[in-house]
């Protein structure tokens, strides 16, 4: 069988390519509204960040996204993106756990 390509996108706080499936995309619609995008499907423009609480609270601290996207984005939606990369870190390690 034929190997597939995997598709790779850069992490815009590390600066490191990685799986997309291993990234979430954070979106910023033509309202400027900036939004977790779980699906990858949503409108607008789009930046990626690693499912590693670490590096969540790194672009927090930094505001990474005012930067990316050029907008003041509402300190609330930091929290609401490190508890979302919490949860899915969690849950990749709970399912990676039980296939193993």
């Amino acid at each position: 069988m034929k190997k597939r390509k995997v598709p790779m996108r850069k992490d815009i706080v590390t600066g490191e390519m990685a799986p997309k499936k291993d990234l979430v995309r954070i979106v910023r619609d033509k309202d400027n509204n900036v939004s977790v995008d779980p699906t990858g499907k949503k409108s607008g423009r789009g930046a990626y960040i690693s499912l590693n609480v670490e590096i969540a609270k790194r672009a927090q601290k930094e505001r990474t996204f005012d930067k990316v996207f050029e907008t003041k984005v509402d300190s609330q939606f930091y929290d609401d993106l490190v508890d979302y990369v919490d949860h899915q870190q969690a849950r990749r390690e709970l399912f990676e756990n039980g296939k193993a």
